[in-house]
């Protein structure tokens, strides 16, 4: 596929900038947030006290690590509004979590960050290789979720075509594909699958459709199915990642012409990757990176809520830049938190995706079902044929069962499944994990 190269004046300046300027506007900038979160809310300056550290005692970014984290509890903790640094008058706009483990966190934005992220995310569409003009399908949900408003404005700020049609009604979003001709569709990759399934049961190419560019994000996805998804529907899948505590979709994404990595927009976010346990900063080396750990991210330009150290539960490392003058982000490998620990074996539902992803006969579609039996942890792999796929289940399910114990390290049962038979998301992230242990 063609891959099309930003043109020269495409760019913000800052994404070329030197190493030097960007370090010299971040340090500014975080001085800034952190003044102001110590002034304007109460949390942080009981939690800055707590620890002895003042804002005046950030020299140099480094320094960030003397600071406290913040986590999802703290926002809960001051539920609804109780980390805004500004009145609430000024907060045009609330998203919300889903809150099924305990509160909603509830983030607020101002006039400015609304515009600042639309920016981000017309950043991230023109990294993906969108251009002004290209018609733009959204298929994230809208409404507290910040996947379907946070696409949409940065869509119309770059100057697309919006078409706002939010998760699910696999059938419509269809028919619109055929009758817009969008080019660029932004939405969930295990959706996509869904919509590339029922495109095949509907005699529909997948292959053959307008689309050109897939901008995937809201759940972590892996190399095999990115590159399920480009075979399978001849576009160009790239990563977006965001989370709502810091903004939404467009803290990162990544450039078509490496697809390398979400690019870490530097000069409104400034990551640090941490040992989950300990807390320690990694250290980052120039041409490696940094080894694998937790996201931590602090915001540079929010004013109603700026968030100081936010634990992401996302392990990932941070990577050198390539494509612009910003570090990268590695693939999601999971979640500190998501994380299954089977047996003294810790366990990502990616590392299942891969080995499921890998046989040609299975479907992108799984699940990891954990149980209890007396004291020990049982795992059941269930994943389906493709549509059409010929073979022997007893083999098949043999053959990933093999893979998960040399790769992973455990030992599981394995069904599989006919066709369509593991639940679909329509609306957003799937389910891959059912724990059915004892809480």
């Amino acid at each position: 596929m063609p891959v099309k190269q930003p043109a020269a004046g495409e760019l913000d300046a800052i994404e070329t900038a030197s190493r030097d300027e960007i370090v010299a506007l971040q340090l500014q900038r975080l001085q800034s947030t952190l003044q102001r979160a110590y002034d304007k809310v109460a949390h942080y300056r009981q939690a800055f006290d707590a620890k002895g550290v003042h804002p005046s005692d950030l020299k140099q970014l480094a320094d960030l690590a003397k600071f406290p984290f913040t986590v999802k509890k703290d926002l809960r903790d001051n539920y609804p509004f109780g980390l805004f640094a500004v009145p609430r008058e000024e907060v045009v706009r609330l998203h919300a979590s889903s809150g099924t483990t305990g509160k909603p966190t509830v983030v607020g934005y101002t006039a400015n960050d609304i515009s600042n992220w639309a920016d981000l995310v017309a950043r991230s569409i023109r990294a993906a290789g969108g251009r002004k003009g290209d018609i733009v399908q959204i298929a994230y949900g809208y409404g507290l979720f910040t996947g379907g408003l946070g696409a949409h404005y940065g869509a119309e700020r770059l100057g697309c075509t919006v078409i706002p049609m939010s998760g699910g009604q696999t059938e419509k979003q269809i028919q619109l594909i055929e009758d817009f001709q969008p080019k660029i569709i932004m939405v969930t990759p295990s959706y996509m699958q869904v919509i590339i399934e029922e495109m095949a049961r509907r005699g529909i190419d997948p292959r053959e459709t307008s689309l050109k560019i897939g901008i995937f994000g809201a759940e972590p996805w892996t190399e095999a199915m990115r590159r399920e998804i480009e075979t399978k529907a001849a576009i160009d899948a790239v990563d977006i990642y965001g989370l709502s505590e810091v903004m939404g979709p467009g803290v990162a994404s990544e450039c078509v012409e490496t697809k390398d990595g979400p690019v870490v927009w530097e000069d409104h976010f400034l990551p640090e990757i941490i040992d989950p346990e300990t807390g320690e900063v990694l250290p980052y080396d120039e041409q490696a990176g940094t080894g694998e750990g937790e996201l931590v991210f602090t915001s540079l330009t929010k004013e109603a809520l700026p968030i100081i150290r936010y634990r992401t539960r996302d392990l990932t490392r941070l990577l050198p830049p390539t494509a612009r003058a910003f570090r990268r982000m590695g693939k999601i490998v999971g979640r500190s938190d998501d994380m299954l620990i089977i047996r003294g074996v810790n366990v990502f539902p990616t590392q299942i995706e891969e080995i499921v992803l890998a046989h040609a006969k299975l479907s992108g579609q799984y699940q990891v079902h954990v149980s209890r039996e007396g004291l020990l942890d049982e795992v059941e792999v269930h994943c389906e044929l493709q549509p059409g796929a010929e073979g022997d289940a007893a083999e098949i399910a043999g053959w990933v069962q093999h893979r998960v114990k040399t790769l992973v390290g455990i030992s599981t049962q394995v069904k599989v499944l006919t066709p369509d038979s593991i639940e679909r998301t329509l609306t957003g992230k799937a389910r891959r994990v059912v724990d059915k242990r004892p809480k």
